[in-house]
C-alpha cells in the first residue's frame, strides 16, 4: 500500500505536458484567411503566426521557408505535428475535425461533391488568375487580359448564388469564407464588387458572422 502511494504521489507530483494546439502560419489578407476563418467557425483553438509576404520572415525573424519551402501561406500545422498546405485542402480538414459546425457536407455524399467543386473552381479560376495580378511585372496587355477573364469568372459566379445565401444554399460553408477573401481582393485591381449586386450581398452576409469579424480583427483588418 505504502509502495503504491508513492507512486501515486509522484504521478500527480509530474508536471503536466504542454497543451499542444494547432499553428496557423497566415499573412493578412491573403489566401490564408479562408483557413482562419474556417477555424473561428469551427470553435478550434489555434495559434496565429504572421508572414510577412515580401520578406517570408516570421515576427521572430525566422525565415518562413524553413517550415514551407515553397514559399507561401497558409500552412496549418497540426497538433500532433503534421502540417497540412493548400486551402481546399486545409478546409476541408477543418470542417471534418469539426462536423457540428457544419461547415462541409458529409464526407463521400453529392453534396461534399459540389463543395469540392466549388472550391477547386475558386482556387483554379479566381484565386490563381488574381494571384496573377499581383505580380507588378505582369504585361499591361496581359493584365487587360486576365481582368477581362476574371469579369467573366465574376459573372458566372453570380448567377450561380442568384437566389441563394450561400454557395451551396441556405448553410454557410467552406466554400464561403475562401471566396470571401478572394472577393477581397477585387478592390486592389479597379473592379467594384458592387458592379456585381448578388457577391456584394453575399461578401456582407459572410462579414456579418462573428467568426469572421473575429478573424478580420485578429488580422489587423478591422478595428
Amino acid at each position: 500500500m505504502v509502495a503504491f502511494a508513492d507512486t501515486l504521489s509522484k504521478l500527480v507530483s509530474q508536471p503536466t505536458p504542454p497543451n499542444i494546439i494547432m499553428k496557423l502560419y497566415y499573412s493578412p489578407g491573403a489566401c490564408s484567411l479562408s483557413p482562419h476563418i474556417a477555424l473561428r467557425e469551427a470553435g478550434l483553438e489555434v495559434d496565429l503566426i504572421k508572414v510577412d509576404p515580401a520578406t517570408r520572415r516570421l515576427e521572430d525573424g525566422t525565415d518562413f521557408l524553413t517550415i514551407n519551402p515553397r514559399g507561401y501561406v497558409p500552412i496549418l500545422v497540426l497538433d500532433d505535428g503534421q502540417q497540412l498546405s493548400e486551402g481546399p485542402a486545409i478546409v476541408q480538414y477543418i470542417a471534418d475535425r469539426a462536423p457540428a459546425a457544419q461547415l462541409a457536407p458529409a464526407a463521400g455524399s453529392f453534396e461534399r461533391t459540389r463543395l469540392q467543386e466549388w472550391l477547386g473552381f475558386i482556387n483554379s479560376e479566381l484565386h490563381q488568375n488574381f494571384g496573377l495580378l499581383f505580380n507588378p511585372a505582369l504585361h499591361a496587355s496581359t493584365r487587360d487580359t486576365v481582368v477581362r477573364k476574371l469579369r467573366a469568372r465574376l459573372d458566372w459566379v453570380s448567377q450561380q448564388i442568384q437566389g441563394k445565401r450561400f454557395a451551396l444554399g441556405e448553410q454557410f460553408s467552406v466554400a464561403d469564407g475562401y471566396l470571401f477573401a478572394v472577393l477581397g481582393w477585387t478592390r486592389f485591381f479597379g473592379m467594384n464588387l458592387a458592379d456585381w449586386p448578388v457577391l456584394a450581398e453575399h461578401s456582407g452576409r459572410v462579414a456579418s458572422r462573428p467568426a469572421v469579424q473575429a478573424a478580420l480583427r485578429a488580422e489587423g483588418l478591422m478595428a
